[in-house]
């Protein structure tokens, strides 16, 4: 039995994640334990129907994810709506027909909308465009337990906002401080004699687009804002890597398969030259 989510599209805030964050270059992400993360990870169901909901009332007003079908949204190892969900929420979308030129209702072979404003990033490869961890996560054995960290880095810049430190008292801008934007304005005055940061993150141009009890989560859960950000991010996580489940099992199967091929081929080896090996030369 699946648990049943409302979804429509409104609000007029979006969510965006901004330039791409280089590695070993600003703030520290901190690391979330997401339970997708680990050899044996496995993404949350019911997460990820939280977190569609969360796109679809807040981001999808503005960000796109033209590169994900609606149709994997009953897929197994992602949300695993019902076909007739599936369905329904395509149906809420108008698609301008390729053939006929006219404008329709959805299906669930149609992908997701493209982003209704020109500035804003689509979505579809956000956790994958944006490396949260450098250095020891981002490199080398680390990466098969904790990854790149693209979904902690969407969460930490949704829950990044904060006022502006005291260097930008008189900094005017129509940006927005977040500690954890790395790529974004900064005032002279926060910058010391070689031009250098002294702060941490940046200034966004995106305000803060989560507010505790923006949503009404069907299965009862708090729509806090760590909770609204962590179900949205491991739902673009989904998003970028829907087969991340499948190569998992097929790269543990494989592992397990050289394994047994290791041991056959030893015990082989040890068999043929047993003879040869146990002679004694004269």
């Amino acid at each position: 039995m699946f648990r049943k989510i409302t979804l429509t599209a409104v609000s007029a805030l979006a969510l965006t994640v901004g330039a791409a964050f280089a590695a070993g270059e600003g703030p520290a992400i901190p690391d979330v334990d997401f339970a997708h993360e680990g050899p044996f990870g496995r993404f949350d169901q019911f997460q990820l129907q939280r977190g569609l909901q969360v796109y679809t009332e807040v981001c999808s007003a503005c960000h796109g994810m033209k590169f994900v079908p609606i149709r994997t949204l009953a897929d197994e190892g992602g949300p695993m709506l019902p076909a007739d969900q599936v369905r329904a929420y395509a149906a809420q979308f108008t698609v301008t027909d390729a053939e006929t030129g006219e404008d329709r209702a959805g299906v669930d072979t149609d992908h997701f909308p493209v982003s209704a404003m020109e500035n804003a990033p689509d979505l579809s490869l956000m956790a994958k465009a944006r490396a949260g961890f450098s250095g020891p996560y981002g490199s080398g054995m680390n990466q098969l337990f904790k990854g790149m960290g693209g979904a902690e880095y969407i969460h930490a810049i949704l829950m990044g906002y904060e006022e502006p430190p005291e260097c930008a008292a008189d900094f005017e801008s129509d940006g927005y401080y977040n500690k954890y934007f790395a790529k974004g304005a900064i005032p002279d005055s926060c910058k010391d004699e070689h031009g250098h940061s002294t702060i941490e993150g940046s200034w966004i141009a995106m305000p803060q687009p989560l507010s505790d009890d923006q949503v009404t989560y069907a299965d009862g859960t708090a729509a806090t804002m760590d909770q609204m950000s962590m179900d949205v991010s491991a739902f673009l996580m989904w998003a970028a890597e829907p087969k991340l489940m499948a190569r998992k099992e097929a790269g543990f199967v494989s592992v397990i398969f050289l394994i047994l091929l290791s041991t056959l081929l030893y015990l082989t080896n040890k068999r043929l030259w047993a003879g040869v090996k146990g002679k004694k030369q004269a």
